[in-house]
């Protein structure tokens, strides 16, 4: 599982919803996380987040990155 980070306060984390492996898309505003969505693949990240400006959060420190969780 992953996490990467892109502009604008979006963070996309690889983790498990209803025991299928998902990717959530959020983004931070203000001082909150909110839900972007759900996505299935990379493909449909791509409807929020140009793929080519996302980051490995480790590589990436302007904010903490939130724990991996089970939803």
């Amino acid at each position: 599982m992953g996490i990467w980070r892109g502009p604008s306060g979006i963070q996309v984390e690889a983790i498990m919803r209803n025991d299928q492996p998902c990717l959530r898309v959020t983004r931070t505003v203000g001082h909150r996380r909110m839900l972007v969505a759900y996505c299935a693949d990379v493909t449909e990240v791509n409807r929020y987040v140009d793929l080519a400006e996302l980051v490995p959060a480790e590589e990436s420190s302007d904010e903490p990155v939130l724990g991996r969780t089970r939803v």
